[in-house]
């Protein structure tokens, strides 16, 4: 068994090649970081919904993926921004836009985990996670 060391590219991969295959749902072995990411898609309408199951390890999150009309997905692609060889930060002033506004840029700030719009908002800058539109 390999260890993985980029836990939220995992994260990404999974609800990515799901939603492609055309799952209803995916589970991906939980995190509370991984759980912040799975609450804003939920907010920002990307997926239907998540559940928490504990178990005697690090628990399971299971992410409930949404459709328009004939199985197409309404997530259309997720993409790790920063990466653990490879940070990326942002300042306030320099927040990234995803597709002017279509998509979001999810950002792990001082202040927790916050969508771009957000971070505007609240002024304050970290590192950037992903996008996803």
């Amino acid at each position: 068994m390999s260890k993985i060391t980029d836990t939220i590219a995992d994260l990404l991969t999974r609800i990515r090649n799901a939603s492609r295959a055309g799952h209803e749902q995916v589970e991906i072995p939980g995190s509370k970081l991984k759980l912040e990411i799975v609450k804003i898609l939920t907010a920002e309408k990307f997926v239907r919904g998540y559940e928490f199951v504990q178990d005697d390890k690090q628990g399971i999150l299971r992410v409930y993926l949404k459709y328009h009309g004939r199985r197409q997905p309404v997530l259309n692609n997720l993409q790790r921004v920063s990466k653990p060889g490879l940070r990326v930060y942002a300042p306030a002033s320099k927040i990234p836009r995803v597709l002017n506004g279509m998509g979001i840029a999810i950002l792990s700030t001082s202040v927790g985990v916050l969508t771009d719009r957000e971070a505007r908002r609240q002024r304050v800058g970290g590192e950037v996670l992903c996008h996803v539109w």
